[in-house]
This record gives C-alpha cells, structure tokens and sequence, in this order.
C-alpha cells in the first residue's frame, strides 16, 4: 500500500475545506489581530490586559470547539451514512452543552472579572484594564456558542463558505469599532479597553444573526429548525457523552495550560505578558492552515468511516502526515521571515519587541511539530473514534512535564523569559514521535453503536 492517494477527489475535498475553514479561521483571527494591533498602539498596559483577559476566552472557545468537535464526529459519519436526521439531533445535544458552558463562564466572569485577572498577573494595571474588557466581553459568550455550534453542525455535511462570509463580516465590523471606539472617533467617547469589548460584543451579535438567516432562508440541505432543538435522543446522548467528553476534557486540560503558561510569563513582568501576546497572536495567523488541516481532516475521515469504506483509511492517514509536514514547513519558514517585520506595528517597549522576536524564532522551529502532531492527533486519531487518546497524551506532557519544568525555570532556577518559553513549547516536538507511533499502528478506528472495540481497517461493511 503506497504512501500517496491517488484518488483526485480525495485531494480536492481535502483541500477545499482546509482553505475554507483557514480563510475563516485567518478572519476569525483578524479580529483578535485587530485588537491587538489597535490596544498595542493605545498602551502597553491595554494591551497586556486584554491579552491576559483573552486567556479566560480562550477556555471558553476550547470548550465550545470541543463540543462542536463531538458534534462533527458523530455528524460527519452520520452524513456520510446519509442519515440527516441523527445531524440534526446531534446539533440539539452539541447546542445544549455549549450553552451551558457558555453560561457557567459568564456567571464567573461577570462576578468575579478582578479575581479571574489575578490568576494570570499580579500588576495592578495590567490587572484594572482586563477587568475593564472582561466585564463586557462576558456578555459575548452565549453568542458565541450558538454561533459555532451552528457553523459546526453545517460543516458537518459540508456546507464550510458560511463560516468565512460570517468571518468576515463580524473582522469588518469589529475593526470599524475598534477604530471608533478604543480613540474616540468621529465624537464617540474615548473607551480603549471597554470601547475594544463593546466592538466584539457588537461583531459577536451580528454573526449570530448571519447565521440563523442563512440557516432559515438559504441552506437546502441541512435545514435545522428551531423545533429540532427542543428534543433530545437520550441513546445518542450516551453515544456523544462516550465520544465527546474525553475531547471536552482534553479541551478543558489545555485551556487551562495555556492559561497556566500565561500566568508563568505574566509574573515575569510586563514585558514578557507584551511578547507573549505578540509572538502568540502572530504564530496563531501563520498557522491557521495547520488548525484548518485537522478541522478538515475530521470531515474526511468521519465521513469515509461513516460511508463503509474502511479500507482506504490507512492510505488515508499517510498521505495526510506527509501533508501536515509541508504544511509545518512552509508555516515555519513564513513566521522566521515575518518576525522582524510585524514589530513595527505595535507601540511596545524595546525590551518587549526584542523577547516578541525571540519568542517567534522559537515558534518557527516548533511549528513543524505542532502542525504534524496536532491534526494527526486531533485530526486523524479523534475522528476515528480514539477520542480518550489526545486527553491522556496532553495531560501526561502538559500537566506532568511541561508546566512543572517551565515553573521551576521561572520561580526557582531564575531562568530567562527565553529559556522559560523554549521549555513551554518543547512538548510540539516531543508530541510527534508519539503521533507516529500512534497513527500508524491504526488501533484508533472504532464503531460507534455497538462498542468501541477496534475495526479490522481490511473490512469495508458500514459502520
């Protein structure tokens, strides 16, 4: 069996979603650039903030991805078995956990905004402006949620143009009210980081509404109704528990890294919040071609399980590892060239530029492993139904090695802001070995319904 598919429409559905969900994703990206860029030139202290502040997002957007994730699983195999009406009660069980979770969050951030920011920073400015933004930025997260849960369940069936067109509109109106907003234009009051809050609150909104216009009035194939989801399939509510709260988990533990990772540099000092956000916000735009891959991959996998064929599956995986490096490889080389050139765009202090630019030299190497190991894990391994795999692989290197050793760099060794990072990312690269072993064994193709026990990959009946 060769290394290569030579199956043309394999490549092209692959690479059609990938550039759809990247377009949407650089978009959707576009929108925290634009924060970015626009608070890096109100204040240093603006900026930190928001960026800490942005953490708290972060676990709120793992969380919904991840019951979007359990969504597409079970929804891309349902759709490649043609069976419509198990996509629509999916969508009702995906729908009902990312409310709750978006509700959960809200309570907290809206309660307790200076007590959510003293976890990341213990400076008194930095601290003031997140709370600033985090009190209307809360307000956003159930609008979030429907949001993506929608935009999953027709990516599901393969409807991916919405998602950009949605993009794109809320990076429009989030810039044009940031521009206003954060400086005071054409007489509007002078808010920096609550102008900043109230932009993407607005932008969050009307992608919502994009989004349930397009559902009713234009899409012919999916046509979820509101009366879909009143109702619950308790059998299927197993299956996705089964399935999706292992990708739920994992999401959690990683948000909650990423936060700790955050709160390790934030107490390095302002300057290393600043570089952080920088080298982070610039490295997430580069890669959106690596996120999109496994979004993409979890479609095509999903549905070639779903439509019986199980057998092209290990010609499948190779072919998209060989596709994950050059991926990695031209990310890479363009956040190397880009690194110097980006820094003119924000209004920071030169020891803050100087560890941003170090900080991404350092992203460039690893990125190669991030976009091997990340789609092949949460592409190819999660979508064959190996759901619990990603959640005991991140737990065991983030939680065990990565966030002790890079503590004890920070607050015991009085390592730099440098060295601390090569140790926060050196997991990408150690995660790769894993995933080759891993995927290539192909013990991660399971049914769903019956049991969980591996698929013999030479069988081709339906799952």
């Amino acid at each position: 069996m060769g290394l290569w598919v030579r199956e043309s429409s394999f490549y092209k559905n692959f690479f059609r979603l990938t550039l759809l969900i990247a377009l949407q994703n650089i978009i959707t990206l576009g929108v925290n650039l634009s924060d970015n860029l626009l608070l890096g030139g109100y204040s240093q202290a603006a900026l930190s903030g928001v960026a800490l502040a942005n953490q708290i997002q972060f676990v709120l957007q793992m969380l919904v991805m991840g019951a979007a994730e359990g969504l597409v699983i079970l929804s891309a195999r349902s759709w490649g078995a043609k069976n419509l009406e198990a996509v629509k009660k999916a969508a009702s069980i995906g729908m009902r956990i990312a409310l709750l979770v978006s509700l959960v969050m809200w309570v907290i951030v809206f309660v307790f905004p200076h007590g959510c920011m003293s976890l990341f920073t213990n400076e008194d400015r930095v601290i003031e402006e997140g709370a600033a933004y985090l009190r209307i930025i809360c307000f956003s997260y159930l609008f979030f949620a429907v949001t993506n849960v929608l935009l999953a369940s027709l990516r599901s069936v393969e409807i991916v143009r919405i998602g950009f067109i949605v993009s794109l509109s809320t990076l429009i109106i989030n810039v044009c009210l940031n521009y206003v907003l954060i400086y005071g234009h054409f007489g509007f009051p002078r808010m920096g980081v609550s102008g900043s809050a109230t932009a993407t609150l607005a932008a969050r909104i009307i992608e919502t509404f994009i989004v349930i216009v397009f559902i009713k009035r234009f899409d012919r194939r999916l046509m979820l109704k509101l009366k879909d989801f009143y109702r619950i399939d308790m059998q299927l509510f197993r299956q996705y528990l089964r399935i999706g709260s292992p990708i739920l988990m994992a999401n959690l533990l990683w948000a909650c890294a990423m936060g700790a990772q955050s709160a390790i540099l934030g107490h390095m000092g302002e300057a290393s919040i600043a570089a952080n956000s920088v080298a982070t916000t610039v490295f997430q735009l580069v890669t959106v071609i690596t996120y999109a891959s496994a979004s993409a991959t979890a479609v095509v996998i999903g549905k070639t399980i779903g439509e019986g064929h199980i057998s092209k599956i290990k010609t499948y995986s190779k072919t998209l590892q060989l596709l994950y490096l050059f991926i990695g490889l031209a990310t890479g080389l363009v956040l190397f060239v880009a690194k110097d050139y980006v820094m003119d765009l924000y209004a920071i202090s030169s020891d803050a530029k100087t560890l941003a630019v170090q900080f991404m030299t350092v992203l460039s190497i690893t990125v190669v492993g991030t976009a091997y190991q990340m789609p092949a894990l949460t592409g190819i391994v999660r979508s064959g139904g190996d759901t619990k795999f990603v959640l005991y692989n991140d737990f065991i290197f983030m939680w065990l090695i990565v966030l002790p050793a890079s503590a004890l760099c920070a607050f015991v060794f009085g390592l730099s802001p440098l060295m601390t990072f090569i140790c926060l990312k050196c997991d990408q690269i150690l995660k790769c070995f894993v995933a080759l072993v891993k995927v290539n064994r192909f013990r991660w193709i399971r049914t769903f319904g019956t049991d969980t026990a591996p698929v013999d990959s030479t069988k081709s009946a339906a799952t």
